[in-house]
């Protein structure tokens, strides 16, 4: 199939943010240099390098400071995203965990959509609302608007032809929710990015955004019994309160750049992960720089993890558990070298890539031969 000769677009939900589903959107960007990049949002200064090529936004984008308070725009996005006019593109390709699944393709093109997750915050308010307690007080107001708003996720959400998910835990929510099949590829990273070392320093990580529901404050009590080093990197609405709450021996670095972020992963003597992720690119990162994790049990690490090989599992949330999962993996011998193999034989761009374009071509291949677009 000549995939590369097609008109392509490509389409996010809002490039306002560098998350993982930025990060792969990047990559995604790289894979397909000619196609023409889609979005509700773009704040270049606050997202990924999509480099010299042109960013369409919608109607959206001139809506006065948007992309500061993007998420109060939410019952918006489903038709300013419908609104684009992708008529011209043979193969839409979105990356979503919300809204750019809702585009309007030609009949006879193809959208395969990379969905990071189903609408979390439609569908899992509670939690979600959880993470940015400004919004608590919207609640009863919300709860009536996320109600219809789910009915229309679910109608956007059969659009698209093909969906590629992250991990096992987001095909069976699509599954579940969109009642849609969907096919697991397990993001890469860029291992570029990426520096390995076998000599380790005498510190302990965390690399996340802090939120609530990332469970900083799991990692700050334990190292407070601990009293081992531990560096935070990150930024995030409850970095006042963990300072507050956090022994010497734990230091909070805030935002930092890339060169310093790729420093300290391959220096760490394991990279701490407490949060329930979807699928989580932070414990692979942290392989491919020949740093073990330590991690709780459930959800997207037990796709990318081998325990005791290339971290250690805890089962519960809790100070407790993760104090006696430290006490465990300081007592293992890593065996770096192959802790970085793993990655290199699973999570790089182009293990990523043969798999997505087979996909690509098949999917693709089959619509063609039917002559028309599935239903």
């Amino acid at each position: 199939m000549g995939a590369f000769s097609m008109k392509i677009a490509l389409v996010h939900d809002y490039l306002t943010q560098r998350g993982g589903a930025e990060r792969v959107f990047e990559l995604l960007c790289r894979q397909f240099p000619a196609a023409d990049v889609y979005t509700s949002l773009y704040s270049p200064e606050n997202t990924i390098n999509i480099g010299n090529r042109p960013v369409y936004t919608t109607k959206l984008q001139s809506i006065p400071g948007a992309s500061q308070n993007f998420r109060l725009l939410a019952p918006l996005y489903f038709s300013a995203f419908e609104a684009l006019d992708l008529q011209k593109y043979d193969l839409i390709i979105s990356s979503t965990t919300s809204f750019a699944k809702s585009v309007i393709k030609r009949p006879d093109a193809y959208h395969i959509c990379f969905c990071h997750n189903i609408t979390r915050f439609l569908w899992d308010t509670g939690t979600y609302i959880n993470q940015y307690k400004n919004y608590k007080t919207l609640l009863p107001i919300i709860q009536p608007i996320f109600q219809r708003l789910r009915q229309v996720d679910l109608a956007h959400a059969q659009k698209p032809d093909l969906y590629i998910s992250n991990s096992t835990v987001v095909t069976q929510r699509i599954q579940q929710t969109y009642k849609q099949p969907a096919t697991t590829v397990n993001y890469p990273i860029d291992i570029n990015q990426f520096e390995f070392s076998d000599q380790k320093d005498d510190f302990y990580l965390v690399s996340s955004r802090l939120l609530g529901y990332k469970r900083v404050d799991v990692v700050v009590e334990a190292f407070n019994w601990l009293g081992w080093p531990l560096v935070v990197m990150g930024d995030g609405p409850e970095k006042k309160r963990l300072e507050s709450v956090a022994l010497p021996n734990i230091s909070f670095l805030g935002h930092v750049s890339d060169e310093q972020r790729k420093g300290l992963m391959s220096r760490a003597k394991a990279v701490v992960v407490v949060a329930l992720e979807d699928y989580g690119l932070v414990p692979i990162e942290a392989n491919v720089s020949g740093t073990p994790v330590v991690a709780y049990g459930a959800g997207g690490v037990l796709d990318t993890q081998v325990p005791e090989k290339t971290g250690v599992f805890f089962h519960r949330q809790s100070p407790e558990s993760l104090y006696h999962a430290m006490l465990k993996a300081s007592a293992i011998q890593w065996d770096h070298r192959q802790i970085r193999e793993h990655v290199l034989k699973s999570f790089t761009e182009d293990v990523f890539f043969e798999k997505v374009m087979t996909l690509i071509e098949d999917a693709y291949g089959r619509h063609l031969a039917a002559g028309s677009s599935p239903a």
